[in-house]
């Protein structure tokens, strides 16, 4: 892939595997001589997880129990790419109460930073999601969890998905939240163009991408995401190190490679933040309707993350619904049935239409690009412009991600204008005639202000 990725992966494969073997055999967790559950504590979640081996692939976990709970079936955590399991330190007390609680770290997931199988020299990059899914359910069978619950989220989600799709008769109840049955095109670009920036060594506009990409800019107040937590999770992106860069090519790769997420047949709750612009409402309903055994949750004023924004209330849903409690009546919670997830809505924001529509395109490297155009509609995520011909659309079409629209500057009363115009990159990835289709590229929080000031100004025409 990009030349950093391929060193990496070369430096892993030249170690030796001389003792590989042996010192696999001294840290494998036996559960005849160590308890499998410990007491928790907040600290506990700081500690070195503990390292189960299947062949030569390192799963990482932590696992607690409360004797009020412990005869029911544990509760297993998969989480996203980068959160690692101190990222539930207020999550593992209330789903106590559920149930024990075991957290688990894949290949290449969380803070397991493996890349390369030392022993068969397998790379972590080949390993598809169904791969993942048989190595958990591998060693949920070596560690003698023979009924579980799980609760999968982001990618966590359709790892989850599939182990319960190949492990049915293991299954109690199932958490998903952000989970998709198929990718959309403009979903495969967004994470495509990720990449791209990471290639480019533009580590501060990728940090920045990835939060407005995951957090929907547009509604922060409606979600009032914490700027620390915001501030913070740009950090973290910003600052890859090399292994944490070749891991997010990884994750990336698997999930651009999905084809499709089978559906379980367990009970499954799908929950969704009611304004989530990374994996949408609409599509996590539609993977619902796909379940037998389903029922289906927006999370109020939240996006992808309700874990950060609406902390009490996702752990109320999910803390219920694994107790198999009724989810009818909690707060900030809205249910859907079928017949209503059948006619949600598809458009997460209002297309609106500029005063002004006329506007200039031009080109991030080549000053000799310039094109007028006209924007038909506009929302904080994407556009519809209208070239003037279709020869003007396909040159459009030719320069899918270094085009940059420039729209009205949002100016604040009492002002003094400075900039007429403010641009901002797009990803042109329809032509229907003259007309294309493209999202807007958000990798500056400066520029997304500013689009946000501009859809709420005089710039935008009345309904």
């Amino acid at each position: 892939m990009m030349s950093a990725v391929r060193s990496v992966f070369l430096q892993n494969e030249s170690k030796p595997l001389v003792g590989i073997q042996h010192f696999m055999d001294d840290v494998v967790q036996n559960n005849d001589k160590f308890p499998f559950f410990d007491q928790y504590t907040r600290g506990a979640l700081k500690e070195t997880p503990r390292v189960h081996w299947i062949n030569g692939w390192k799963i990482e976990f932590l696992a607690f129990a409360d004797e009020r709970t412990r005869h029911l079936p544990p509760v297993v955590i998969l989480g996203g790419a980068f959160q690692n399991f101190n990222s539930y330190k207020y999550c593992v007390e209330p789903l106590l109460e559920a149930g024990s609680v075991v957290l688990v770290d894949l290949p290449s997931l969380g803070s397991n930073d493996q890349v390369v199988n030392a022993l068969t020299g397998e790379k972590a990059l080949d390993l598809d999601i169904d791969h993942l899914a048989a190595i958990l359910g591998q060693w949920a069978n070596e560690v003698h969890l023979n009924k579980l619950s799980m609760m999968g989220m982001s990618l966590g989600s359709v790892i989850a998905a599939n182990f319960a799709a190949q492990n049915p008769d293991k299954m109690e109840r199932l958490v998903l939240m952000g989970v998709m049955q198929k990718t959309r095109k403009s979903w495969q670009m967004l994470m495509d163009e990720a990449l791209h920036l990471l290639n480019e060594n533009r580590m501060d506009e990728f940090g920045q991408a990835m939060i407005l990409y995951l957090v929907n800019h547009a509604r922060l107040k409606e979600t009032r995401m914490s700027p620390t937590a915001r501030k913070l999770f740009y950090q973290q992106m910003a600052d890859f190190g090399e292994n944490e860069r070749v891991r997010y090519v990884i994750n990336s790769s698997r999930l651009l490679r999905i084809k499709y997420v089978p559906s379980p047949t367990c009970e499954t709750l799908v929950a969704t933040g009611q304004f989530d612009g990374f994996t949408l409402p609409h599509e996590n309903a539609n993977f619902a309707l796909h379940c037998p055994n389903m029922q289906f949750a927006l999370i109020k004023n939240a996006d992808h993350v309700p874990q950060l924004q609406k902390r009490r209330e996702t752990l109320d849903l999910f803390t219920t619904f694994l107790r198999g409690k009724p989810i009818t009546d909690l707060q900030g919670i809205q249910p859907m049935s079928r017949a209503e997830l059948e006619t949600m809505n598809r458009r997460g924001e209002e297309r609106v239409k500029l005063v002004h529509p006329t506007c200039r395109m031009t080109h991030r490297t080549n000053p000799d690009f310039q094109m007028t155009v006209n924007v038909v509609d506009i929302t904080y995520f994407g556009v519809l412009i209208d070239a003037g011909s279709e020869a003007q659309a396909a040159a459009l079409m030719a320069e899918p991600r270094d085009l940059s629209l420039h729209l009205p500057h949002p100016q604040e009363e009492g002002e003094v204008a400075t900039e007429t115009t403010f641009s901002i990159e797009c990803l042109i990835f329809e032509q229907d005639g003259q007309r294309v289709r493209a999202l807007l590229k958000h990798g500056s929080f400066e520029t997304s202000d500013r689009l946000t000031a501009m859809l709420h100004s005089d710039a935008i025409k009345s309904p």
